[in-house]
């Protein structure tokens, strides 16, 4: 004949356990709505917070001309560093 009463502990642990099983899975979904575990389905389209805005256009460029003096101390510089490949 199996024992029909159920310790008070026992009970208690159960109910405990259910409750925090439920608490974390609500804490799941309210982090994945909130974005932390990437894209949910149900999103409203928008952009996620961790993303920027991208720009519109490339920044500008510079140059600098060099003078002669300049372009051979280069074109030397590049000589020595490429005698060791």
């Amino acid at each position: 004949m199996p024992d029909e009463h159920v310790p008070v502990l026992q009970s208690m642990g159960a109910a405990i356990l259910l409750f925090a099983a439920a608490f974390w899975v609500f804490v799941l979904i309210g982090l994945a709505r909130r974005g932390y575990f990437g894209p949910v389905m149900w999103s409203t389209g928008r952009t996620p917070r961790v993303l920027r805005r991208q720009r519109r256009s490339a920044p500008t460029l510079e140059s600098v001309e060099l003078t002669p003096a300049e372009r051979d101390a280069f074109a030397g510089l590049v000589r020595r560093l490429s005698d060791g490949r």
